[in-house]
């Protein structure tokens, strides 16, 4: 069966229908907040930037723990701070107590469920930092535990695999970052458009039928991309129970480059600008391998035979990944339902994972 996003008539039982009407909002929910009342942003970039953070702790879990890598280079690049990924087990299961005054601590989570991320983000407010979540849930029990809240205002998500979700929670980190640097949020006013004109593109549909029957995919991308690479892995793993390993370009010249060969794709995200720049050196050192590529992004980017997902030209590196995942979502539902699976309902899979 093939889910097109131009017609949708297809039963509500259909598998993986409500993955693919998911994906089919993203750019209403996009276009959703940019038109919502900024000052949320403003006034909480306002209050960071009194409390001027010496150093920034993401926490997160799953997809959005990819939502948070894109933060951090969001941060350290935009503003030039010190960004780690917090590791909730320290406060939570080993009871630490970490000395974070001065520290702006952002959860983020769609759910805003998950006790881990509830109970670190209390202690960390307890320890001194500055806490902030991040959310698709006014009423979550995160939202609640942190000083500050966040709505990225997607709206209801049934199916398993998160999909507006993610691509709100980037754009609603981007619209915090720009507002404490002080921008006006100009720089997003076509990703809308950008994203409908996208998912209108069936080529992705090809591929899939390409790698209907891969037995594993490597994913790879350089700076803001790399998040892209880590989220497009794991919906290829939860939907089709793919086996798929996400690496930097950077680290997947290293050991990860034996298993490289003729047999098995690889997805390299390439978008225009340095993080594009970076990845001419792999993508070299692939067809030297003799791998099969597909490219999603800059055309120009893709050596010959390499298989092309593109993206419009001119996007700001930096909202690339809002772009980037739509193909790679599409892609992930195809492959599920082509082979065999149902995507909205993943074996062994809720669409809350509670993690302690």
């Amino acid at each position: 069966m093939t889910i097109t996003l131009t017609s949708l008539n297809v039963p509500d039982q259909a598998p993986g229908i409500k993955m693919a009407n998911e994906i089919g909002e993203q750019p209403r929910v996009l276009a959703g907040l940019l038109d919502s009342d900024r000052r949320q942003f403003v006034a909480l970039a306002d209050i960071i930037k009194k409390a001027s953070p010496r150093f920034v702790l993401l926490a997160a879990r799953g997809t959005s723990d990819h939502a948070a890598l894109y933060a951090k280079y969001l941060i350290e690049i935009s503003l030039g701070l010190p960004v780690g990924l917090a590791s909730p087990s320290t406060l939570t299961a080993y009871g630490a107590n970490p000395q974070l005054e001065g520290v702006l601590w952002l959860a983020v989570s769609q759910s805003g469920g998950s006790p881990d991320l509830v109970e670190s983000t209390a202690a960390a407010r307890r320890l001194g930092a500055l806490t902030v979540a991040v959310t698709n849930s006014l009423e979550s029990p995160l939202a609640g535990a942190a000083e500050h809240h966040l709505d990225i205002r997607a709206g209801s998500e049934t199916a398993v695999a998160a999909t507006k979700s993610y691509t709100a929670q980037l754009l609603a980190l981007w619209l915090l970052v720009d507002a404490w640097r002080g921008g006006t949020s100009n720089g997003a006013a076509g990703l809308p458009e950008w994203a409908a004109s996208v998912l209108a593109d069936d080529t992705v549909l090809e591929v899939a039928g390409g790698y209907r029957f891969a037995d594993r995919i490597i994913t790879t991308g350089r700076g803001y991309s790399y998040p892209t690479a880590r989220e497009g892995a794991l919906k290829l793993m939860e939907t089709s129970y793919l086996p798929a390993q996400a690496f930097s370009g950077a680290d997947l010249l290293h050991g990860p480059f034996a298993m490289i060969d003729s047999q098995h794709p690889v997805i390299a995200v390439v978008p225009e600008g340095i993080g594009g720049t970076a990845m001419r050196p792999v993508l070299e050192r692939l067809e030297d391998r003799g791998a099969h590529v597909c490219v999603v992004g800059d055309p120009s980017a893709a050596l010959p035979g390499s298989l092309v997902l593109p993206l419009p030209a001119g996007v700001p590196e930096e909202l690339s990944p809002i772009l980037q995942i739509l193909p790679l979502q599409r892609l992930a539902l195809q492959l599920s339902v082509e082979r065999g699976n149902d995507p909205d309902a993943p074996r062994g899979l809720l669409k809350v994972t509670e993690t302690w």
